[in-house]
């Protein structure tokens, strides 16, 4: 007998996210909750037909809120009807084209609070379902461009200062609770919105090899720093 997976995927309304969501439930056997911002524009997502034996529900969340993440905890464990959460994928993100002395304050702020606060507060409030769930995984998408040990000239600062302060929160939630798989995943340099078109990358080879990767972890893989083709990264 089949035993369902469950997946929870922020900024599931276009680019990785929503391949994210495409290939899950491609594939048998895995119920997937959508977190969107605007789940009525969501047209994407609600033309998928989910193979048989998954299912795929969208859900409002808006990650820049303290409000939405909360409210939407209520609403995915009815969802769930009983069942844990194996997999908390905090994909949603933000960037901006800056430098160390030239950026918004105010972008600033909003990276932090998109990028950082918004898994580190989505780990904190579904932490009870995590432990219902038998993988008891959360994937924290960085980059590359977050490891100090890679030269990545001065280019999108806030960027890379948020996706810095990600591994760390990966580092810290592993320390605080090491039964729990939490881990920093890099997708690539990824053709979307975000990556441009001059980026190698398609989304479905970045998210293929994401899902591999994330599909084999291991215990002894909380706290890693991977890329999305298996190859662990420098912090």
């Amino acid at each position: 007998m089949s035993t369902v997976t469950t997946w929870l995927v922020t900024g599931a309304s276009r680019g990785l996210g929503c391949e994210l969501v495409r290939q899950l439930v491609a594939a048998p056997d895995n119920f997937v909750v959508a977190a969107v911002r605007n789940p009525d524009s969501a047209s994407q997502l609600h033309a998928l037909r989910p193979a048989q034996g998954s299912a795929l529900h969208v859900v409002q969340l808006d990650v820049s809120s303290e409000e939405s993440i909360r409210a939407s905890v209520p609403e995915v464990e009815a969802i769930l009807s009983g069942r844990g959460l194996d997999y908390l994928y905090n994909n949603a993100g933000m960037s901006a084209q800056d430098d160390g002395f030239n950026f918004s304050y105010e972008q600033l702020l909003a990276a932090l609070q998109t990028n950082v606060a918004a898994p580190a507060l989505l780990g904190a409030v579904y932490l009870p379902l995590l432990d219902k769930g038998s993988k008891k995984t959360i994937v924290n998408v960085s980059s590359g461009m977050g490891s100090l040990t890679q030269e990545h000239g001065s280019a999108m600062t806030t960027y890379c200062v948020s996706k810095a302060a990600v591994n760390m929160l990966t580092y810290k939630q592993v320390r605080t609770r090491p039964e729990i798989v939490a881990i920093s995943l890099s997708p690539g340099w990824v053709k979307t919105d975000m990556g441009g078109s001059d980026a190698p990358l398609e989304p479905p080879e970045s998210v293929a090899g994401q899902l591999k990767v994330v599909r084999g972890l291991r215990k002894k893989d909380a706290g890693k720093f991977l890329s999305y083709d298996g190859k662990e990264l420098t912090w």
